[in-house]
């Protein structure tokens, strides 16, 4: 069971920020097996589908350079020219088979894991010349893989060979009796199988191989319990800063209610745990709507603040605590509280209109502290 640095065991799987962050460094799960497989089969397929032209460019270009041009003894200044005209006429050539080899060679990283650019995986990695860390993969684990790998490679590859040696050594026998040109065509034929037999054979290796190195991989970047705990704080939040971010999206929201409570039209107090904030606009508002509510200090606050701009405040426990129980902050009361609000604005209108005379009597409202059917102790949603 792998460790980390600190000794934790590495026991859980890592996570897709981790594998994220590995990615971006360059560092993705990496086959030597496939990547040679897929360029050196394709070549062998790219050379048996083009044999045919492939072989007449080949003979046109030996022609070419194995019978130069004599006037070029007398101008030995052209050779240049001639040298570097031949080279381009090799690469004519040779272009299907490099072509094929380049594509080819794109297919391994797309299997593991899809092509990725990093700019830090060019970067000089100095911890690599660090001779303990050479020495750790020299005879480490990773060392006792990569022999094995070899031994598997010779295996493997000596199989195939082997396999398509043994079926033709009757046609190799009798090329000594054939004449030269075929002889030839029927050797290529033959080195074309033995090509396509060992392709195979490093093509089976490296089926073993590519999952391999992504289970190693994944292996690799597994985490301890604490580096698990740890990324996940990270990306939610500590503990201590969310709750100091409510703290402050709290005392905001406070701040916000406490100054809504000078624009209240009244006040209703318990009279002292309990006070809830009403606004009333008529043909604005469908209905009365809870600018300001809280317990105890925040309560007293409330009433303060009422007190200081002359809001109205009424005393009507009830009423009180059911607006605060199902009232919301910002939204209008509930339905069944419309009476008794009613008449509880309706005595405030009649206080700010009265010059003299007897004093408008405060209306005795009565009403349910609970809906119908909610429990006796319900708590504030």
């Amino acid at each position: 069971m792998s460790e980390n640095e600190d000794g934790g065991e590495k026991t859980e799987q890592p996570t897709e920020k981790r594998l994220r962050e590995a990615r971006e460094q360059g560092n993705t799960p990496r086959s030597r097996e496939l990547a040679t497989a897929a360029v050196f089969g394709g070549g062998v397929l790219a050379v048996m589908a083009t044999g045919g032209s492939l072989a007449a460019g080949a003979v046109d270009w030996m022609k070419q350079a194995l019978k130069p041009d004599l006037a070029l003894r007398q101008h030995p200044m052209e050779l240049f020219g001639h040298v570097g005209d031949l080279f381009l006429r090799l690469l004519l050539v040779t272009a299907p088979l490099l072509i094929v080899c380049l594509l080819a060679s794109f297919l391994a990283p797309v299997v593991m894991g899809g092509l990725r650019w990093s700019a830090k995986a060019m970067m000089p990695d100095f911890t690599r010349m660090n001779p303990a860390s050479g020495l750790k993969r020299l005879y480490g684990p990773e060392a006792i893989a990569e022999f094995t790998k070899s031994l598997l490679r010779v295996a493997f590859v000596g199989v195939g060979a082997g396999i398509v040696m043994w079926g033709g050594m009757d046609l190799l026998r009798g090329l000594l009796h054939l004449p030269l040109e075929s002889a030839i065509v029927r050797g290529l034929g033959f080195t074309l199988k033995l090509l396509l037999g060992t392709a195979v054979a490093m093509l089976l290796l490296a089926a073993i191989d590519a999952p391999y190195q992504r289970w190693n991989w994944m292996r690799k970047l597994k985490m301890t319990r604490e580096e698990l705990r740890r990324e996940m704080k990270e990306s939610e939040g500590s503990p201590e800063v969310k709750g100091r971010i409510r703290q402050m999206q709290h005392q905001m929201a406070n701040r916000r209610m406490m100054e809504a409570v000078p624009t209240a039209d009244v006040v209703l107090v318990n009279p002292t745990h309990y006070a809830v904030a009403l606004k009333y606009e008529g043909g604005k508002m469908g209905a009365p709507t809870v600018v300001a509510l809280g317990v105890d200090e925040t309560a007293l606050h409330i009433r303060k603040i009422a007190e200081g701009n002359k809001v109205a405040i009424v005393s009507a426990p009830p009423l009180a605590r059911a607006l605060y129980r199902e009232g919301e902050l910002g939204k209008e009361i509930p339905v069944r509280l419309y009476s008794a609000v009613a008449q509880v604005l309706s005595y405030v209108y009649q206080l700010r209109s009265w010059r003299g005379g007897p004093m408008p009597a405060q209306p005795n409202v009565d009403v349910a502290e609970h809906p119908p059917g909610a429990p006796a102790d319900g708590a504030r949603r």
